[in-house]
């Protein structure tokens, strides 16, 4: 007899002690990106240990495992992100990093806990499912490229997906939140860094420099006219400075400065936009000071799309698996992720869990030293991405729209 949607929900929290105890020990001992030698041997272990066909080493340190269903169907593919971040925690909970200057700052170990926890639910299910669940572990999903590698590994092969779900623990948002949204949820980023060029000399003579820093100044100013008038108020769009360097003493004008930031956009077109009104700015504002500039982009990701369709099937999905949570359906922000790259040519979705709790002081975003979840989020995240593959791979599944 096939399970009810809220049935999930009951599985995961029976689950709940092994999803704790993965997330803890994944926690004390946090690996950075391509790094995540450990990590991927848990994941391999657990998975291995479920009789799954198991893959190790892709792109460098992910893993990928294979649950066949007793009827041949379509396959969906679930990602969950295993990497840490260079950063000192400042946590103080009994399960803080024991590695020096890196920590999980984001919640990819608790992606990593649910994962293998919806594998230990569907491989209960397995002899129910109509098709095949391919499970990824990802490395170095933190602006390092893990998605492009594993993708570049082959992922996307061998079995091909019809679909790819995602989901992230969202410490923006309290514990009971989901954000369900279709179309573009997640910016697309590109990094930046433009070179200033001009002539140093002491600073007691700036007439015969050409002063970069000045120039740097007034070129600030002008980046950030770009949203304000050439962006349609209708578009959303950041582009922020984050950093610049330049000098080394109080009474030397360098002879170079170099700017770095971000540029977020959810439109392709947008983005075009930006950059090329970016490159104008460089270019004139440099030639009006004598200076000359150079302007290099990193695209990091494209931006983050819900398949409308796959979208809406999970928000009737949740509020049986969830009924209790507060769903979001018009939820957006401009933080990327590389999952983008696995759901360009896939019918996908990616959803929020919230995990914030103000009462334990769990309170602080991602990234940030004091960054700590409530584990109470694990069993909502689990029993979601469980019941949504599940609910995939039915021979029953109501009409798949255009």
């Amino acid at each position: 007899m096939n399970p009810q949607p809220n049935s999930f929900l009951a599985e995961a929290n029976e689950l709940f002690s092994y999803s704790r105890e993965i997330r803890r020990d994944l926690h004390r001992n946090p690996e950075i990106g391509f790094q995540e030698v450990r990590t991927a041997g848990i994941v391999a272990r657990e998975l291995g240990g479920l009789g799954l066909e198991v893959s190790t080493g892709i792109g460098g340190t992910g893993v990928v495992a294979l649950l066949e269903g007793e009827k041949p169907g379509p396959v969906v593919l679930l990602r969950f992100d295993m990497d840490a971040l260079p950063i000192q925690e400042e946590t103080g909970a009994e399960y803080a990093s024991i590695n020096p200057g890196v920590m999980h700052a984001c919640g990819h170990d608790g992606h990593v806990a649910v994962g293998l926890t919806v594998a230990r639910i569907l491989h209960a299910h397995q002899d129910e499912l109509s098709g095949t669940v391919k499970f990824v572990f990802q490395p170095a999903e933190e602006a390092l490229g893990g998605a492009k590698r594993i993708i570049e590994a082959g992922v996307l092969r061998n079995p091909t997906p019809d679909y790819c779900l995602g989901l992230h623990l969202w410490n923006t948002k309290p514990l009971g939140w989901l954000g369900l949204t279709s179309g573009a949820v997640m910016a697309g980023a590109d990094l930046f860094t433009i070179k200033i060029n001009g002539k140093g000399g002491h600073a007691a003579m700036p007439e015969i420099t050409r002063d970069p820093i000045v120039t740097a100044a007034m070129l600030v100013n002008a980046l950030q006219s770009i949203v304000s008038r050439n962006v349609s108020p209708m578009q959303s769009a950041v582009l922020s400075v984050t950093r610049i360097n330049g000098g080394e003493t109080y009474n030397v004008i360098p002879s170079q400065v170099v700017l770095a930031g971000t540029v977020r956009t959810y439109n392709p077109t947008t983005r075009d936009l930006i950059l090329k009104r970016m490159q104008k700015q460089v270019d004139l504002v440099c030639q009006a000071m004598e200076c000359s500039g150079e302007l290099e982009i990193n695209h990091l990701t494209p931006a983050v799309v819900n398949d409308p369709w796959v979208t809406e099937h999970l928000q009737a999905l949740a509020q049986n698996v969830l009924p209790s949570a507060q769903i979001d359906t018009d939820y957006h922000t401009t933080i990327s992720e590389d999952m983008a790259y696995l759901m360009q040519d896939h019918r996908s979705c990616f959803f929020f869990i919230g995990s914030a709790n103000p009462v334990k002081g769990l309170i602080y975003g991602h990234h940030h030293p004091r960054f700590d979840f409530d584990e109470a989020a694990l069993p909502n995240a689990a029993a979601l991405m469980a019941a949504a593959a599940y609910n995939f791979l039915q021979e029953n599944l109501p009409d798949q729209g255009n």
